[in-house]
């Protein structure tokens, strides 16, 4: 793998790249944060839904919280 050759503007500054998986990482973000943040269509009474709860007890056993 070559590396592309790097332009210098006038100040000397060279320009930054992001790779691919950054941009693709801060977009998936920005999807589940607002989906959190959207209410559900069809809100229950009590309760978390089970969707909501299994992904939060897979993060946790993925962190090590051990729930």
């Amino acid at each position: 793998m070559s590396a592309a050759p790097t332009r210098h503007t006038e100040n000397g500054a060279r320009p930054v790249r992001l790779p691919w998986w950054a941009v693709a990482l801060a977009v998936v973000s920005f999807v589940v944060l607002l989906f959190v943040m959207t209410p559900a269509a069809e809100a229950e009474a009590a309760g978390v839904p089970p969707a909501v709860a299994s992904v939060v007890h897979f993060l946790a056993r993925l962190l090590g919280a051990g729930v």
